[in-house]
């Protein structure tokens, strides 16, 4: 095939399909390093606001909200990948466990887009919100 263009019936060259797939390992690679930081912030919000009750008895907040760069955002919503909130809410609840952590109400990890300033891909926040539900957060807070 000349000119590098498109194969024959508009699919694309074996070239561009390997080109894609390095692109997407090159993402997926850059995201996990991403995402592991990300898990990191979330942990420490959680132990950072740890209160402690008595000697068995460890209490933190139950509500997250991890606010993403808007580019990050929307590709991880176009990669179809909107479960981030339920699967950052499942590994926080494994690392609670691990500790011996008891929640200040129903756990959950809200994922939002945000202008955060250059160089800050992601903030997170953790308070204690008792009967919560991810949609219940306030909004402009």
């Amino acid at each position: 095939m000349k000119g590098g263009g498109h194969a024959a019936g508009g699919g694309l060259s074996r070239w561009e399909r390997a080109l894609e797939r390095w692109q997407d390992r090159l993402f997926s690679r850059g995201r996990h390093r991403e995402h592991a930081e990300l898990l990191d912030a979330l942990h420490y919000e959680c132990d950072d606001h740890a209160v402690v009750c008595s000697e068995s008895r460890v209490v933190v907040p139950n509500a997250y909200e991890v606010e993403l760069d808007a580019g990050v955002h929307e590709e991880l919503v176009r990669r179809g990948r909107g479960d981030v909130g339920e699967s950052l809410t499942d590994d926080l609840f494994r690392y609670g466990e691990r500790k011996g952590y008891e929640w200040a109400g129903p756990l959950t990890v809200r994922v939002v887009p945000s202008a955060c300033p250059p160089g800050e891909p992601y903030r997170v926040t953790g308070r204690p919100m008792p009967h919560v539900r991810a949609d219940a957060f306030p909004e402009g807070d």
